[in-house]
């Protein structure tokens, strides 16, 4: 972490403006959101191909399953979703709806409300912008990370945004949102930039429980700064102290409030454990250490016919094989390492519905960085051929994922 921690906090890689180079330089700072929205694009185009021949539409597939909730949370807040919205087992009870984070659906309807919008069309401009500002994050991380460069950040953009179910970075879910809160957390941390990574990750920790690795990234990062670096002036050591204390507020805070409505009158601790158990009475969501996982991995590889179950499998198993590497082979610095190993241990050791792990590892995105680097060693062309690829595989896989498979993502 010391060799990005001395590096400039301001855009260094920009080159400097003048007037016949305004043109090159405004492609050079567009160019993370444009090779994002590109790769996105490409994406939403298979699902509409796809769609026509099932006789439905993107638009419709981009809102279903937890989309309709957030939905229905963003237009009449916990207390008025619909009532047709209903847990894995289809029940529905007053504490249901606080199964989902508030930070998206809250966004949205403030946007809606704003500027007058259908609720679907403010989440799809919420989505589009965060994933955009998630682009520059990071792009940020390619290029601060050893043996970073442009190249390599706008590589790791395009594999970010063709993970295999990067459709839900254009759906009406909060995977867009937490991503860019957290690729600036990494970047803020990376930089030493101890209050800024501490307040925001209190921000995404109202918007999705991965927030979890992201708080034990900043306590990490922020001990071991602290008992590392003796020399550091007061006011960093402070700081650091500091943003261990913000960063949990977030989520805490959230699980606390849910927690008083699902079990009023017990003590602090109980009533924030009482949103796990929410999750495991209506989701069958809890963690057993990946024993579910195994179990699942084994019989979807053994019997399993859909192309979904055995491409959830080769996820799985991608991850833990770039978690190795990345340990072992490309050393990340510590806030990257700790966030991608830890988004990892929660999806990989849960119970749950097995079938939305692909989606839910989309956050772990630092262990993409081995890959990025390696591609910006090879030409551009190979480069460029295996990104279009990936983009394209991750258009069809998103598509069969809404339109084939028949239970929830």
């Amino acid at each position: 972490m010391t060799d990005v921690a001395t590096r400039a906090a301001g855009p260094a890689d920009a080159p400097r403006l003048s007037h016949r180079q305004t043109p090159r330089t405004l492609l050079l700072w567009a160019a993370p959101a444009l090779v994002y929205l590109g790769v996105r694009q490409l994406g939403v185009l298979v699902l509409m191909m796809m769609a026509d021949r099932h006789g439905t539409t993107a638009a419709r597939e981009l809102t279903a399953w937890d989309g309709q909730w957030f939905l229905g949370i963003a237009a009449g807040g916990y207390r008025n979703a619909p009532a047709e919205l209903v847990d894995a087992h289809g029940r529905r009870t007053d504490e249901t709806p606080l199964a989902f984070f508030p930070g998206y659906p809250k966004v949205v309807g403030a946007l809606a409300d704003l500027l007058g919008l259908p609720y679907h069309v403010a989440a799809f401009t919420v989505t589009l912008l965060c994933g955009v500002i998630c682009s520059y994050g990071i792009y940020r991380i390619g290029v601060l990370v050893k043996g970073g460069s442009r190249r390599v950040g706008l590589i790791l953009v395009a594999l970010f945004a063709a993970s295999p179910m990067g459709v839900v970075l254009s759906m009406t879910y909060s995977e867009a949102m937490f991503c860019a809160c957290a690729s600036w957390v990494l970047v803020f941390l990376m930089r030493r930039q101890w209050l800024a990574a501490g307040f925001l990750c209190a921000i995404a920790g109202l918007v999705r429980i991965t927030a979890v690795a992201l708080v034990l990234a900043v306590a990490v990062t922020a001990v071991v700064f602290l008992l590392r670096d003796r020399a550091a002036r007061n006011t960093e050591r402070l700081a650091a102290t500091a943003s261990v204390l913000l960063a949990p507020l977030g989520l805490f805070g959230f699980l606390w409030w849910a927690g008083a409505r699902i079990s009023p009158g017990q003590d602090v601790v109980r009533q924030i454990l009482s949103w796990n158990e929410l999750q495991a009475d209506g989701w069958g969501s809890s963690f057993d250490g990946g024993v579910s996982t195994a179990q699942y991995t084994v019989h979807a590889l053994a019997t399993a016919q859909s192309a979904y179950d055995i491409g959830t499998v080769l996820v799985l198993l991608a991850a833990l094989v770039l978690a190795v590497v990345c340990c072992t082979q490309h050393r990340l610095s510590l806030p990257l390492l700790i966030y991608g190993l830890a988004v990892v241990g929660m999806v990989v050791g849960s119970a749950g519905l097995m079938n939305s792990k692909a989606r839910l590892l989309i956050p772990a995105f630092t262990l993409l960085i081995p890959v990025a680097v390696g591609l910006a060693r090879r030409r551009p062309s190979t480069a460029l051929l295996v990104l279009a690829a990936a983009a394209l595989a991750s258009g069809w896989f998103g598509a069969h994922a809404l339109l084939v498979w028949e239970y929830a993502i």
